[in-house]
């Protein structure tokens, strides 16, 4: 769980990034996952893109992939989400 002070800090980062993944009509399966999870192992931080074709809404997803993956949602703006879970073999990001 993160605190203000550390979810700003992530929001500061994220703010240059571009999104990573993106999600359509397809909705999210199990090979989205499987590589969020590696892309989360190796970047710490990334943002995700829900397409306006895809059916389910943006909160529930990033409900679903923050619990499948044990990943916090950082920030939620529109359609895109920024997600962030500590590498465990490489920690990158060092949270104030």
């Amino acid at each position: 769980m993160l605190n203000s002070k550390q979810r700003a800090y992530l929001r500061s980062l994220g703010n240059e990034l571009e999104p990573v993944f993106q999600i359509g009509k397809g909705g999210l399966s199990e090979e989205i996952l499987d590589q969020l999870d590696l892309v989360l192992e190796a970047r710490e931080l990334i943002k995700v893109r829900v397409l306006k074709n895809c059916l389910e809404d943006e909160d529930d997803l990033a409900d679903e992939i923050s619990e499948a993956l044990d990943c916090d949602v950082v920030q939620r703006i529109g359609r895109v989400f920024l997600l962030y879970r500590p590498s465990l073999e490489n920690p990158q990001i060092v949270l104030p």
